[in-house]
């Protein structure tokens, strides 16, 4: 194949995974939730290709003859957030979970954070990132100090106002954040700045993350080795740390990765075109907002149904998600540990078989690796 898109639909799980209880996740299911809210979903290109034969869907029945071949996926990583999913994804399985603070980042990694970064701080525990900006916005904005907290995820976040920090200032803060934090096996740092008055605060796609680096090779370093373009979309590079990406293309939500995705298969860019599509995660399901994700997921359809026609035999399309943030959940406003869908089509496939349940993320590495006719050696299984 002279193309491989894999596509994330970040968060878009398909149900609770066996041990889901032990992550608080019982009952999960953000796909389906997300279509209840508003009575089911118009999603005719995913119903085509067999998104109804993997879960019940409302809206969007099983297809006799799906498009694709279908199936999910379950973790074989002990996590659910999005580093250890992408990860998974390449190919590459993490044993050891990322470090979690629940309670705040202890003084040996604080108190080096403030000499380094020249900044000091507010708060350092875990919170909603909406709801920390309402109740410290003001007093960051009166003193300078970054806002620092967490969540259930293995995250150190940083949010400051962009006229109070200008953003090469925040990202360098961020840069000092992340080699403190790389012994302590915190998988991200991720720069959240915001805009507004206080009653107003707004978030701004000016969002940056800055990941450990994979411990082991990964799809994109195999392929990079063997010559094989790999352009990353999105949040990508961020979670790769920038590793085994030929070229990066930023976005600003979903509208405008479609858009972009879109551009780079009709300007004929050939190898790996890796998306994350982030808003069905950040906007939405972190929010507990089912029929905003409900309306997401009925764009990614309209999405789909633009890029399907300009597939040649030479293309394969693999649609995936890297964990659940299932929007109805009551338990926490997190991630949800999920099995996710898997949707292989190209005109050149089999089409309609069931793939069933596959035992690790990384088959969708395993696969990519065959398409491109180099060898497997990474986590999983092909699929085909």
């Amino acid at each position: 194949m002279k193309r491989v898109l894999i596509v994330v639909f970040d968060s878009v799980g398909v149900g609770a995974m066996p041990d889901a209880a032990e992550f608080l996740d019982a009952g999960a299911n953000t796909l389906t939730h997300a279509a209840e809210s508003v009575g089911g979903l118009s999603m005719p290109v995913l119903g085509s290709l067999g998104l109804g034969n993997i879960v019940g869907v409302p809206g969007v029945p099983p297809a006799e003859k799906p498009l694709a071949c279908f199936g999910r996926m379950q973790e074989a990583s002990p996590a659910k957030d999005t580093v250890t999913g992408h990860w998974e994804i390449a190919g590459l399985i993490s044993r050891q979970p990322f470090a979690l603070y629940p309670d705040g980042f202890p003084a040996e990694i604080m108190e080096p954070f403030e000499k380094e970064s020249g900044f000091g701080y507010l708060y350092n525990k875990a919170a909603s990132g909406t709801v920390i900006l309402e109740q410290l916005g003001a007093e960051h904005m009166a003193t300078g100090k970054l806002i620092v907290y967490t969540s259930a995820d293995s995250v150190f976040q940083v949010a400051a106002h962009e006229e109070v920090v200008p953003l090469p200032e925040l990202y360098r803060a961020c840069v000092v954040a992340r080699k403190i934090l790389d012994p302590f096996h915190v998988a991200r740092v991720i720069a959240r700045p915001f805009v507004g008055k206080p009653g107003s605060f707004q978030r701004t796609y000016n969002r940056k993350d800055f990941c450990m680096e994979p411990p082991a090779p990964t799809l994109l370093d195999r392929l990079t080795a063997a010559g094989i373009p790999v352009t990353g979309v999105g949040k990508i590079e961020d979670i790769f740390a920038g590793r085994g990406i030929s070229h990066s293309v930023h976005t600003e939500g979903n509208d405008d990765g479609f858009e972009k995705t879109l551009e780079l298969v009709r300007e004929g860019r050939e190898g790996l075109i890796f998306v994350n599509l982030v808003d069905f995660d950040m906007v939405f399901g972190h929010r507990r907002n089912a029929p905003g994700y409900a309306r997401a997921l009925e764009a990614g359809d309209g999405f789909l149904r633009r890029l399907l026609p300009m597939l040649t035999r030479d293309d394969v399309l693999i649609v995936t998600a890297d964990h659940g943030c299932d929007p109805s959940h009551a338990a926490h406003t997190d991630h949800t540990r999920e099995f996710v869908p898997l949707l292989v089509y190209g005109p050149g496939l089999p089409a309609g078989i069931d793939l069933g349940i596959r035992k690790t993320f990384g088959d969708v590495a395993a696969t990519t690796l065959k398409l491109f006719g180099r060898q497997p050696d990474l986590a999983g299984t092909p699929v085909l």
